[in-house]
């Protein structure tokens, strides 16, 4: 099983609302609902952002938009926590003979410190974050790369659990499976588009991958 990070296993989709309000604010662009967020938001960011001015951003503003909300967030992130029963989850899977990994859109190094703060990183066999530089386009191609690096395992018999359609699209290219988790960044009815199981907790994310690959 391979777990994505932000909106997932880690419940910060309220945090990541208010960051990006607060920078909205400081751009001159209209605050977001809750519901209005998870209905426009797509990777990559510019696309997003495309959703809100009704054109690309320029590489001079992206700079300013993208430093603007991670300023925010990372003020912020404090307040974040696992998703509701993941700690549980992750134990019970590895303790059932399952490898589980981690790959994500959020920078490698943060990731990686945040996972042995919360004591979690023993769970994953590997853990793969954005290696930073420039936006982040897309997991697919760090997906591939990621399966590739797990030694022995399966990428037909692999599930991707995730918050966003670009979960389902990356777990495409590498040759897995992939279920949805709407507690996170997109509405049900986004996710629904990406033609993939599409559920409500991460209990029941682990018992559609389960019944997936076996």
């Amino acid at each position: 099983m391979v777990w994505d990070w932000n909106g997932t296993l880690l419940h910060d989709i309220h945090v990541v609302l208010e960051a990006t309000n607060a920078a909205f604010g400081e751009l001159g662009l209209p605050v977001l609902t809750l519901d209005r967020y998870r209905d426009l938001f797509c990777v990559p960011i510019p696309k997003f952002y495309e959703r809100l001015l009704g054109r690309l951003p320029t590489d001079d503003e992206w700079v300013v938009m993208d430093g603007a909300f991670h300023r925010h967030y990372f003020a912020r992130i404090e307040r974040t926590a696992l998703t509701e029963g993941a700690v549980d989850l992750l134990a019970a899977w590895g303790g059932a003979g399952g490898t589980q990994s981690v790959c994500s859109l959020a920078g490698h190094d943060h990731l990686s410190d945040w996972l042995v703060r919360l004591d979690i990183h023993h769970h994953f066999t590997r853990v793969d974050g954005h290696p930073g530089g420039g936006p982040r386009e897309g997991k697919a191609e760090q997906m591939v790369r990621h399966l590739m690096a797990l030694e022995g395992v399966d990428p037909t018999r692999t599930v991707v659990i995730g918050d966003a359609t670009d979960d389902a699209v990356a777990a495409a290219a590498a040759g897995a499976r992939a279920v949805l988790y709407t507690g996170g960044s997109h509405s049900r009815r986004s996710l629904l588009a990406a033609g993939v199981p599409v559920v409500d907790t991460l209990e029941e994310a682990v018992e559609v991958a389960g019944n997936l690959t076996s």
